[in-house]
């Protein structure tokens, strides 16, 4: 039987599958689960759902001691009913594998039932996590290289049985089911399987264009849809198949590159976060390069609704639900940003420009007093110091704390010499504190001092003169 897709799935499971993604990305894992746990009850066959459902369960249950390592008495109900009802077997699993990942018969039960359903796919999932659970047991590996061979993935059971020698170079099994797998793979990628005379072997003329226009570095919009076309077919046959989705994105990005619309940006959204979901999320640029595209998307909707408001559609009677949509937009944007500052943060704790940076989004995220303790730590960072000073007395000031804030200011202006853009910028936000203070001697000074030296700068100038004819 086929795997379920995103686009197999009904509208309200759909729906419940995005909030499953957002939860995801905002790392609230336990919410995670309860919204996946009902999308795979309605859509059993939906594997991309299982792997994000694994990887939640997995963040939650990290250093837990388990208790569940002997044969539950839910796995052997759930045994006896592989045949008599393979779908509600696979979900009993299911149930085990929330508090316990890695479970080796809740696992084994999820394997049967899926064998038994129709779908090998999860299958090999089930047994893909073993191996990630028990890295170093050699016997879930055989298991997982027989599956493989059983779907007739020989590159893939190739890779198992090399990892296998690789742990036991001792394991002739291993070496022999390697060296027919290996086989089997040379064979399918050749074309011998299939081939009547060596005339089959060879690319025909179109296939060989194909190649020539794949190879190109710069495309016509006509090539890349043919591509495109091409290599649609063969995602539709093996959705699993993670260099065709990687080549899929990358092409819908490149014509979003040249037509700027929506459907190609749609496009290259799902294929990259469909790439995403099958290697897990660990190929960097593939994460790095969602992200990027997600918030194109964000951005593009607001300059949209930006222009349309800019024009006058504020008058217009749908003005509430637009600006209402814009206002969540940029909260989106500004989770999305954040989110992905924490994660460069979390891969590089010791790097302080980083911290400066996600401290500098936590301020446009009005998220104060998370910023204060990343700006604290950037000021350690010379090349960010006085940048990290100014927006650390911005936060002060927001959150009433206006002699942290007065302090601060005047370390980072005292800290530069000339008069040039950083400074003028934190003499006048210090004005603006002593003014808020009722310190109106020490605003117009620091007004003053702006004005001996830019006239035009912000409103220094009606400030300064204001104050000679009162």
């Amino acid at each position: 039987m086929a795997l379920q897709t995103e686009k197999d799935l009904s509208e309200k499971t759909r729906a419940l599958w995005l909030k499953s993604l957002a939860a995801y990305e905002v790392r609230n894992f336990g919410y995670t689960i309860s919204l996946i746990q009902s999308v795979i009850k309605e859509a059993p066959a939906f594997l991309d759902a299982r792997k994000i459902l694994r990887r939640a369960e997995v963040a939650v249950n990290k250093g837990k001691k388990t208790f569940l390592s002997g044969l539950s008495s839910a796995s052997i109900k759930g045994a006896s009913m592989v045949k008599r009802d393979p779908i509600m077997a696979m979900d009993l699993a299911e149930k085990n594998l929330e508090v316990d990942p890695y479970n080796v018969q809740a696992n084994h039960l999820l394997r049967d039932a899926a064998i038994a359903a129709g779908y090998p796919e999860i299958a090999a999932f089930a047994l893909e996590t073993l191996v990630e659970g028990h890295p170093k047991e050699t016997k879930f590996m055989h298991e997982l290289g027989e599956q493989y061979t059983s779907m007739g993935d020989a590159a893939k059971a190739v890779k198992v049985y090399t990892r296998i020698t690789e742990i036991n170079p001792a394991d002739l099994i291993a070496l022999k089911m390697s060296k027919d797998a290996s086989a089997r793979a040379t064979m399918k990628t050749g074309g011998w399987e299939t081939a009547t005379s060596y005339r089959d072997i060879i690319k025909d003329k179109d296939q060989a264009v194909s190649l020539e226009q794949q190879s190109r570095v710069v495309r016509s919009i006509e090539m890349i849809n043919q591509q495109i076309g091409e290599l649609s077919d063969q995602w539709e046959q093996a959705q699993d198949n993670v260099d065709v989705s990687r080549r899929l994105a990358k092409l819908w990005e490149d014509r979003y590159e040249i037509e700027h619309d929506a459907e190609s940006l749609q496009g290259a959204v799902y294929y990259y976060n469909h790439t995403n979901l099958l290697t897990s999320g660990t190929d960097p640029g593939v994460a790095r390069k969602l992200s990027d595209l997600q918030m194109r998307a964000l951005e593009d909707r607001m300059k949209t609704l930006d222009d349309w408001f800019a024009a006058g559609g504020a008058e217009h009677p749908d003005a509430p639900q637009y600006r209402e949509e814009l206002d969540t937009l940029r909260r989106e944007r500004a989770e999305l940003q954040v989110a992905e500052a924490r994660k460069r943060v979390e891969r590089n704790p010791t790097d302080l420009q980083m911290r400066y940076e996600l401290g500098e989004i936590l301020v446009e995220a009005k998220q104060f007093t998370e910023a204060i303790a990343e700006l604290q730590r950037a000021r350690q960072n010379p090349n960010a110091r006085l940048k990290a000073m100014n927006l650390l007395g911005q936060c002060y000031v927001e959150k009433g704390m206006l002699d942290m804030a007065e302090r601060q200011l005047k370390d980072a202006a005292s800290e530069i010499l000339a008069m040039d853009s950083m400074k003028k910028d934190i003499v006048y936000k210090l004005g603006l504190l002593y003014e808020r203070m009722n310190k109106r001697a020490e605003s117009i000074a620091c007004m003053k001092e702006i004005y001996e030296v830019d006239y035009g700068y912000q409103d220094v100038a009606r400030r300064v003169e204001s104050s000679y004819s009162s």
